[in-house]
């Protein structure tokens, strides 16, 4: 498996994008979720990723939406059959990197409380229930979680400092 960044511009994708959209639409109400289109996804601030198995195959994506104050998780999706099998860590271990290369000190996501399973990864992977941020309301269908990132150690720049 290869995970790089990529332009969400593409069918495969656009495809994953699609059954996200389809998964979701099965939880919750419209007004409930706070969705980025693939023409946002596009934008300068946002890093893209794919997961791609040995033949190309997109596996599962994942963006990080950079401000100054810290970066975005939005869009993560693993398709079924590829879950349990380390693309999600590995989606979120690039767009961790990505984010701390930009100077943003923490990660924050916004998902909901019906999926038991990316809530459950996200606190595997050091976040933690905040309440709300940016424009978000504070919905009963929102769950908010964050984590602070590791910074380099200015003495030896390989090094990471753990928060």
């Amino acid at each position: 498996m290869r995970v790089g960044l990529e332009s969400p511009q593409q069918p495969d994708v656009e495809a994953l994008i699609e059954a996200l959209d389809a998964y979701q639409d099965t939880l919750y109400p419209a007004e409930a979720r706070y969705v980025l289109d693939v023409s946002a996804l596009s934008r300068p601030e946002v890093r893209f990723a794919v997961a791609r198995d040995g033949s190309g195959q997109a596996l599962g994506c994942g963006a990080v939406v950079l401000s100054a104050g810290w970066g975005e998780l939005k869009r993560m999706y693993v398709r079924p059959e590829a879950r349990g099998t380390g693309v999600a860590g590995q989606l979120l271990h690039l767009l961790e990197a990505e984010a701390r290369a930009c100077g943003c000190p923490a990660l924050k996501l916004e998902t909901g409380p019906f999926q038991p399973e990316a809530l459950a990864f996200y606190a595997a992977q050091g976040f933690a229930r905040c309440g709300p941020f940016g424009d978000y309301p504070d919905h009963p269908m929102s769950v908010f979680m964050q984590k602070a990132l590791p910074t380099l150690d200015p003495a030896n720049p390989a090094k990471l400092i753990q928060p």
